[in-house]
């Protein structure tokens, strides 16, 4: 109870200051601010964080969360491949309507840069996981070719999501994440979909 006590306090932190990083800007959201959206403690804001730059790299915890609050509601039955295709665009969603661009941005320029923890790639991540499980279970349904490895099909499918961000952050937002992968990123994958199960 208490780790779980700890994450939801955690999990309370990182998403308030997400969204006033976005409602109002970085440099002017306070961490005092923070702490009130939150309805957590200075003492427990500390614990977790350094200070305000150490939020910069919880971006990829708001995106497990995301991508564990999807798979409670996915159709357990939905096809293997679709599943995939939706995950990207409700992730590409959340991205499109509520994280900050620019933040976004330099999170994605210091991952290019450190020599330390690069926990975007971090395999123990729950979007890997994700990915995963949907991939071996759509190899086992005969939904996603079995001819390349799981680790391969995850590998491509996180690089084609990382091309996306960095294409559209270098670009300053200027068209719909979410519209532009919804038509391109289905067409950049298809060849991992097993075509003889959808013609048997």
């Amino acid at each position: 109870m208490a780790k779980k006590n700890s994450r939801n306090t955690k999990g309370k932190i990182i998403n308030a200051a997400w969204e006033l990083f976005y409602e109002q800007g970085y440099d002017n959201t306070t961490v005092e601010e923070i702490i009130d959206k939150s309805q957590t403690s200075k003492g427990s804001f500390y614990h977790y964080f350094e200070g305000k730059d150490a939020l910069l790299t919880s971006l990829s915890i708001l995106f497990d969360e995301k991508y564990e609050e999807l798979m409670d509601i996915i159709d357990p039955e939905m096809n293997s491949f679709d599943k995939l295709m939706y995950l990207n665009r409700e992730l590409f969603k959340m991205i499109d309507t509520s994280i900050s661009l620019d933040l976004l941005a330099r999170l994605y320029s210091s991952q290019l840069v450190t020599k330390g923890e690069k926990h975007l790639m971090d395999h123990n991540r729950v979007y890997f996981k994700v990915l995963k499980q949907i991939i071996i279970e759509g190899q086992k349904r005969g939904q996603i070719v079995d001819n390349i490895s799981v680790n391969e099909i995850v590998k491509t499918y996180a690089m084609c999501e990382r091309a996306f961000l960095y294409d559209w952050c270098m670009c300053g937002g200027d068209f719909s994440l979410v519209e532009y992968s919804g038509k391109m990123f289905p067409i950049l994958f298809n060849g991992f979909r097993n075509k003889q199960s959808e013609n048997a």
